[in-house]
């Protein structure tokens, strides 16, 4: 899929979330449910990091673009070292290593541990760059005629407007994991949420998705999971835009409501 549906199928998978941890009897506060939304947005956009241009590759310059050429490499050089006689030969590593279930548990565990121990100005990073991602994959039209620099800044502001907010007591900055040094370590969840949805949203078109690796199927380390190719559809088709955006918004309106209690 494309950077707007992946978003925005990101923000609804987190608000679902929400009305679940509700109906558990783990309600969260809403600043939890509106960062984690914006994050799991964000999120969603992460695995495409090993395309050129992908919407997270152009977001922060030069610094994203040196870094998808080196995710490229590593996940190409993964692929190769680790493909079994069915796997095709390929030229580059997108739709690798970085669409795979354990990539998306590696970032999440990762982003936790940064954020429990690298304190607020870890957390402040981690809202920035996922505010920013959800700014370009949400608000996709404006983004794309702005300046980066505004694109930022919005980005900037709204990470240091959430920090503020989720370090108030009850605002959630130990929602779920309420012993003494535990705080914002959900902040993993809502991130490998975002890429296990983004690998889910890929699988759904033409070329699948090899989410289960390093999993063997058959003669194959990096099975294309995906539903019959009958039912795929081309990223950017119709289907995605007409039909699967307008699911996702109602998906999340619902979910939303569900996670707050008003329905």
């Amino acid at each position: 899929m494309m950077g707007p549906a992946h978003s925005l199928s990101g923000a609804a998978a987190w608000l679902g979330v929400g009305a679940a941890a509700a109906a558990a009897g783990h309600e969260m506060p809403w600043p939890v449910l509106a960062a984690g939304a914006l994050i799991c947005a964000g999120a969603a956009l992460a695995p495409d990091l090993d395309h050129k241009a992908a919407t997270i590759s152009r977001a922060f310059g030069p610094i994203s673009r040196g870094l998808c050429e080196v995710i490229d490499k590593i996940s190409y050089s993964v692929y190769k070292a680790t493909k079994k006689p069915g796997d095709p030969r390929r030229t580059g590593g997108h739709r690798t290593l970085t669409h795979t279930w354990l990539w998306a548990v590696l970032i999440g565990a990762g982003a936790s541990v940064l954020a429990m121990a690298g304190g607020r100005w870890a957390v402040l990073f981690i809202l920035f760059v996922h505010m920013v991602l959800a700014v370009e994959g949400l608000l996709w039209r404006m983004a794309r005629v702005s300046s980066d620099v505004l694109v930022w800044l919005l980005g900037a502001t709204s990470a240091w407007i959430l920090a503020d907010i989720l370090n108030k007591p009850g605002n959630g900055a130990d929602w779920l994991f309420t012993a003494p040094g535990q705080e914002y370590l959900w902040l993993g969840l809502p991130i490998v949420l975002g890429a296990l949805v983004h690998d889910v949203g890929d699988a759904l078109t033409v070329s699948g998705c090899p989410i289960l690796w390093p999993i063997p199927i058959g003669r194959k380390r990096w099975y294309p999971v995906g539903p019959p190719k009958p039912m795929r559809f081309r990223a950017g088709s119709w289907v995605e835009l007409k039909v699967l955006m307008p699911v996702f918004m109602v998906l999340g309106g619902v979910g939303g409501l569900g996670a707050l209690g008003l329905i």
